[in-house]
């Protein structure tokens, strides 16, 4: 049966990547990116793929809470379910550093506003539901006041290894939170230095073949072996389950992590 899919981060790498896929399988695909350039043209590539069906696209900047608000609400009110939600949009360096509402970058875009997607869409994800969230094998003990946007990370590899823990361990307490209602929450390292914009950037290199990463958010969107593995971490490094960094077994760090994304959620509202 068809499912609907929202891809966050969609319009290049690994998230697009995704996309074509599960559209030419036939699911139903909500594409989200910031540039509407790049939005429209990553709609009009999937309809080209289906022979010119309408393919439905988002925009919003999710370095903003309240741009995540108005995207999350957006959907509510116009779809009655989400299948799966991929949170893939993800920044590793940036220019300005610091948000609008005073977050470091890395954790707004990689760790926060995901959170808030999430807990936003809930009433869409029904039982079976999956949300697929983007972590990474770098992975670096997250400095609860900087995630609260009152210190600075200096190294902006640090920030982003600390934001990929960050949502590992909120996946963590989510699956945790939910295990009765069935919603599947897992983290995904999609695989290390790929052919993505975010790689060229940041280590100045071409990167390995991009479908390694987005054949397993797909696999992790639909296929059984992840039907089960609610609150597990995938590394597709070695292609298994397996251990993330200990902080994210700690369930009191994991549950620190969480209060501390409330209240940043709070002071933003």
């Amino acid at each position: 049966m068809p499912k609907t899919i929202l891809i966050t981060g969609s319009t290049d790498g690994i998230g697009l990547e995704a996309a074509k896929t599960l559209h030419s399988q036939g699911h139903r695909v909500l594409l989200h990116g910031r540039n509407p350039e790049k939005l429209q043209a990553a709609r009009e590539t999937l309809s080209v793929q289906s022979g010119g069906e309408k393919v439905e696209g988002i925009l919003a900047d999710l370095s903003r809470m309240a741009d995540t608000k108005v995207l999350g609400r957006t959907i509510a009110a116009t779809h009655d379910r989400i299948d799966v939600l991929i949170n893939n949009a993800g920044v590793l360096r940036a220019e300005d550093t610091f948000t609008s509402d005073g977050l470091d970058i890395r954790f707004a875009v990689n760790t926060v506003a995901p959170y808030l997607l999430t807990r936003l869409l809930l009433p869409l994800l029904h039982p079976g539901a999956r949300v697929v969230n983007l972590s990474s094998a770098a992975q670096s003990p997250v400095d609860l006041e900087a995630l609260a946007g009152k210190t600075v990370i200096p190294d902006q590899m640090d920030a982003y290894a600390q934001s990929k823990l960050a949502i590992t361990m909120w996946s963590s307490v989510m699956a945790s939170t939910h295990k009765k209602n069935g919603l599947v929450v897992v983290a995904v390292n999609p695989g290390s230095l790929l052919a993505t914009k975010m790689v060229k950037e940041g280590f100045g290199m071409a990167g390995k073949d991009i479908h390694i990463g987005s054949d397993i958010l797909v696999r992790a969107a639909l296929s059984d072996e992840f039907a089960a593995a609610s609150g597990l971490y995938f590394d597709n490094d070695s292609g298994r389950f397996a251990q993330p960094h200990d902080d994210a077994l700690d369930p009191r760090k994991c549950r620190d992590v969480v209060r501390v994304i409330e209240a940043v959620l709070r002071e933003a509202a």
